[in-house]
């Protein structure tokens, strides 16, 4: 399934003429392009599909819709570790180079159990 998730701009870049920035999605880190909001600016939360924002959204109602998406395990079914579950599920071990990266929390996140990425 392919949700718009909620997230938290962390910072914005231009990169190759493109506006970029690494948004927080309640723990995980990955980078969104915000071409379609030009007015957007750090500390906003905006609706991300995927990698673009395309609208942007109250703190409120985004961090509700966050806790939602949690706790129906939406967001370990799309930011969660693919490679340890399915290892887990086949009763094998994790295969070699899919070892998680360490995860960084953030100033307003809350932990989730799931890893940053880019």
């Amino acid at each position: 399934m392919c949700l718009a998730v909620p997230g938290r701009i962390l910072e914005i870049e231009e990169r190759d003429m493109t506006r970029m920035a690494r948004v927080d999605f309640g723990g995980v880190v990955k980078e969104v392009c915000l071409e379609y909001l030009p007015e957007i600016e750090v500390g906003d939360y905006a609706i991300v599909h995927v990698g673009f924002a395309i609208q942007r959204l109250d703190e409120a109602s985004a961090r509700e819709t966050l806790a939602l998406f949690e706790g129906l395990g939406i967001m370990d079914e799309e930011f969660g570790d693919a490679w340890g579950r399915a290892a887990r599920e086949a009763g094998a071990e994790r295969p070699a180079g899919t070892e998680l990266p360490v995860r960084t929390e953030l100033p307003g996140s809350t932990p989730s159990g799931t890893e940053v990425t880019r």
